[in-house]
């Protein structure tokens, strides 16, 4: 429920007194402004569904934005509320411009907190993904408010509101910095104290392993997560799950970056990187597209949300998402290229009849892309497969073989997970 505050001159009054009432809307009216002695305060209850669609109707009587508010009532007893409630209950109408930059605004931190929380919130991912804890990574998720600058971003972006654009973005660039350098610093006292091996191979670690590079199932969860957070930010519901959702995304890799860097992993270190800002560049995208199509019969131009001529500061941002964008899109696609191979050479030596009692489990592959030079081994696959008791010696050298037959200089670990089967005896 919402209750709405608005002045209007005496110009206006009669046309907005025949819009509430045409729409069963009970409301009140107080004296205006002292310096407008013929100006008049309106106040009406109505239900959040109903919200966008009676103040576009005002707003096309003539009214501007100069003087509405718009606040969150408890309950409200009117002769027409219930009736008003049941019309709405079941509809769908998207909060208008001006009420969504409202929304996402609230949901935006200063930057010191923000990046304080991201930095606490790295640490602890960090220490769930050594200990291969899946509980505490969820739990750094719950504490990291991305949500709030991701929001304010593409309502920006949608809005025409340049500075609500770059300042968004910027605060974005600060936490993902700070999320690694919390775990980058987290790392080196872990291995400082002993509480790690310096000699850890955290490419071991299941938890790490799993973000070492993007995907296109890291894409999808992105694109996924940005679309629910756009969609649940044009209604009355609460964005909290949603940005955990999009913490889930970004708060464990820029975790594994940390990591890498600290134990001197640099492949590692690249691949989780381009995972961290190909996700972050997705759920924007994505965010961006949704709000796009609801709200592109919406006239930004109408609405004052400051300055719109085009800065030095606006035109950077616009470069660095499209860069960001272009380079998260190579990226995955090149890596998406190298498990479809990895994948398909698997499963082609398996087929061999040789290997009928062996059975693929798992390819994980690590590429550097774009970064290849920076590191003698720029691609690598870790197959992991199941089989009985017996031994398949050469499978290892096959694998490889194939592998780098169709991909290159690729560095193959194969991992046996065996098992035992039993004789099938019948009861006597």
């Amino acid at each position: 429920m919402r209750l709405i505050r608005l002045l209007a001159d005496e110009e206006h009054l009669e046309e907005i007194f025949e819009i509430l009432d045409d729409n069963d809307i009970d409301f009140i009216v107080t004296p205006g402004d002292e310096d407008s002695p013929s100006s008049k305060v309106i106040e009406f209850p109505i239900p959040t569904d109903g919200l966008g669609l009676i103040l576009e109707e005002i707003r096309e009587a003539g009214l501007d934005d100069d003087y509405i508010i718009v606040l969150n009532a408890e309950n409200a007893n009117t002769p027409h509320i219930e009736e008003l409630q049941e019309r709405y209950a079941n509809d769908y109408d998207p909060l208008r411009l001006p009420e969504l930059r409202s929304k996402a605004r609230d949901q935006s931190q200063d930057p010191l907190s923000y990046a304080m929380m991201i930095f606490l919130s790295a640490i602890i991912a960090a220490a769930g993904l050594l200990v291969g804890s899946p509980a505490i990574v969820v739990g750094s998720m719950v504490i990291a408010p991305l949500v709030g600058p991701v929001l304010t971003a593409t309502v920006g972006a949608v809005a025409d509101d340049r500075p609500m654009l770059v300042d968004s973005v910027r605060i974005q660039a600060l936490g993902l910095v700070a999320g690694v350098i919390g775990a980058v610093l987290f790392g080196l006292v872990v291995k400082t104290i002993g509480l790690a091996p310096t000699s850890l191979d955290i490419t071991s670690l299941q938890l790490v392993s799993l973000r070492a590079a993007p995907t296109p199932f890291s894409i999808i969860v992105g694109a996924a997560a940005g679309a629910a957070a756009a969609f649940g930010l044009t209604t009355k519901g609460s964005n909290s799950l949603v940005g955990v959702m999009i913490a889930a995304a970004l708060i464990p890799a820029a975790a594994t970056v940390g990591i890498a860097l600290a134990w001197s992993e640099y492949l590692v270190a690249l691949g989780s990187g381009l995972l961290l800002v190909s996700t972050m560049a997705v759920v924007n995208l994505a965010m961006y597209l949704v709000l796009w199509v609801l709200y592109r019969d919406q006239d930004p131009s109408k609405l004052s949300f400051g300055d719109r001529v085009p800065t030095r500061a606006a035109l950077v941002t616009v470069v660095l998402i499209v860069g960001a964008v272009a380079v998260a899109g190579i990226a995955v696609s090149q890596q998406a290229l190298f498990q479809q191979t990895a994948t398909q050479s698997v499963d082609a030596v398996l087929d061999d009849p040789a290997y009928s009692g062996v059975n693929s489990v798992s390819v994980q592959t690590e590429y550097a892309g774009l970064g290849s030079r920076l590191t003698s081994s720029s691609k690598s696959a870790t197959v992991t497969v199941s089989a009985s008791n017996e031994s398949y010696p050469n499978l290892s050298e096959h694998l490889r073989d194939r592998i780098q037959s169709r991909a290159g200089g690729t560095r193959v670990t194969v991992r046996f997970s065996t098992f035992q089967q039993a004789n099938q005896t019948r009861a006597g």
